[in-house]
């Protein structure tokens, strides 16, 4: 738990580095950042477990409002043309989505994901002899799950636990319909002959599912999707490399960023349930974040063949966490950045120095302070502690709150409809989106800019307009991002490209 003095500091700091690292991208045209794309150097050697995006939203889909829908994305940057191995998850990691129900930044409800994977070893006769085939498709194109022109099966098993992730009650999440604990994951989209309707092939995949201690059935996918979010690497991160700094936009600026992931796919795991299911008391406020966890050891085998490439064991390590968007990319130091990802959010104190004293908004005047991008200068940012750390009191701050580092629903706030949802959120009036929650068609880094820079200053919201004298600039990082992006329904997140679009 924070301390008080912590609390009051590190909270307002922690918020106002987070989000004005991004306002590297502020005062002028920068190009978006993506959520969680290689953020620590460890988990640039493990792309399986390495988080990218996390959404948590009151479902849109006509007829679904009484639903919550969670979205973990996972390995990043995936080209579609990545054969012959594409983007298998890992069976040796766990993956996880926790939920706090009451505030305590503990995880309370937590969705538990293991991932196996067979290989079918179809093989040919050449000359005589059997001879495995190097592909994932063994000659003809396939429609279902676990087709027999599929040469690998990767399936998956689902815990709910309820209290301590690894100590609380454990049970399995089942099919609906046929009361198995098994699902089989689609192939990826390697191409149109091989899958030639990919999107109804994934459709196949979207299971109805009894989730123990919820009355209602949920739903649930997992499998490879678009990449959801836009960013442009290569010049955010050349000491933000943008050629016109502005301290206002002229028109079009937020569409006038190039989008280094339009080429990219993600792996998606996403759960609808009930808000019910994940109400606790009267308190309609929930928290969620996600992890990824491998085992303590590693041996490698010097002859895989058959064995396997490694054997694992020990207890699990978690080695990625995601709430909020951009807290470990732009915020921890480079040193702690794996430390983060360790981390829980009941002892995020653990990072105060880097919230209390940061160094990004120095930076960023430096570099652009002659366009008008000066930070704003009330200390401790108690706007920002509110709006990123504890939630905002009467929007979805819990009865009893943690300050802590997570994504925060008010699930009591009816959706907004696909089409009548603002990409800017709460600042613009539309209190479905974020900071309460997240929805895939939030542009999350023109938000945060906002905010960050004293937007809510300029309202007399924790702080006065002379805190914040760019308060009232309208920042964007050039990359636009709204609804449209996505579809009316479950899964929401689009199909993902394929390695070869040709038939």
């Amino acid at each position: 738990m924070l301390q008080k003095k912590t609390s009051k500091t590190a909270g307002g700091g922690a918020l106002r580095v987070w989000v004005a690292a991004i306002c590297a991208g502020a005062a002028i045209q920068v190009p978006a950042q993506a959520s969680s794309h290689r953020e620590a150097p460890f988990i640039t050697k493990q792309p399986k477990v390495d988080a990218t995006d996390f959404y948590m939203f009151r479902s849109y889909e006509p007829g679904r409002e009484g639903f919550v829908t969670l979205i973990a994305n996972y390995v990043p940057l995936q080209d579609p043309q990545a054969g012959p191995n594409y983007f298998m998850m890992d069976p040796d990691a766990l993956y996880e989505i926790h939920i706090d129900n009451n505030g305590d930044a503990r995880e309370d409800i937590t969705f538990q994901f293991r991932f196996q994977n067979a290989n079918k070893d179809a093989q040919l006769t050449v000359g005589g002899k059997k001879v495995s085939i190097p592909l994932v498709i063994n000659g003809g194109a396939i429609a279902d799950p676990n087709a027999s022109g599929a040469n690998v099966r990767e399936t998956y098993t689902v815990n709910v636990v309820r209290g301590d992730r690894r100590s609380g009650q454990r049970s399995p999440v089942t099919n609906a319909t046929d009361g198995g604990a098994a699902f089989d994951k689609p192939l990826d989209n390697i191409g149109n002959k091989s899958i030639p309707n990919y999107a109804a092939y994934a459709a196949k995949h979207v299971y109805t599912v009894n989730v123990p201690g919820c009355s209602t059935p949920a739903r649930m996918f997992v499998g490879q999707r678009k990449d959801p979010f836009v960013v442009n690497l290569g010049e955010t991160f050349d000491l933000i490399n943008i050629k016109a700094p502005a301290t206002e936009f002229a028109a079009n600026a937020e569409k006038a960023a190039k989008d280094d992931l339009a080429g990219k796919n993600v792996t998606s795991i996403e759960l609808e349930v009930a808000a019910s299911c994940l109400m606790a008391g009267g308190d309609p406020v929930i928290g969620g974040w996600t992890t990824a966890s491998m085992r303590q050891a590693r041996l490698l085998n010097p002859a895989p063949a058959g064995a396997g490439a490694s054997k694992e064991g020990g207890a699990w390590t978690q080695v990625s966490r995601l709430g909020m968007p951009l807290v470990n990319e732009v915020v921890i130091g480079l040193k702690d950045k794996d430390r983060f990802n360790a981390s829980k959010p009941m002892n995020d104190a653990q990072f105060a120095d880097y919230v209390t004293n940061p160094t990004l908004p120095a930076l960023i005047e430096i570099l652009y302070g002659n366009a008008g991008a000066k930070a704003p200068t009330n200390f401790p940012r108690n706007d920002l502690v509110t709006a990123f750390l504890t939630g905002v009191k009467g929007l979805n701050q819990p009865l009893k709150v943690t300050p802590s580092e997570m994504l925060r629903l008010n699930m009591s706030i009816a959706p907004a409809a696909m089409g009548a949802q603002k990409r800017l959120g709460v600042i613009d009036g539309d209190n479905a989106g974020f900071p309460n929650g997240r929805r895939p068609g939030d542009d999350v880094v023109d938000i945060a800019l906002r905010v960050v820079m004293g937007k809510l200053c300029t309202l007399n919201l924790g702080c006065a307009p002379s805190d914040a004298p760019a308060g009232g600039l309208h920042f964007t990082d050039g990359a636009y991002l709204d609804d449209s992006f996505f579809t009316n329904g479950f899964p929401y997140l689009k199909t993902p490209l394929a390695g070869s679009p040709q038939q």
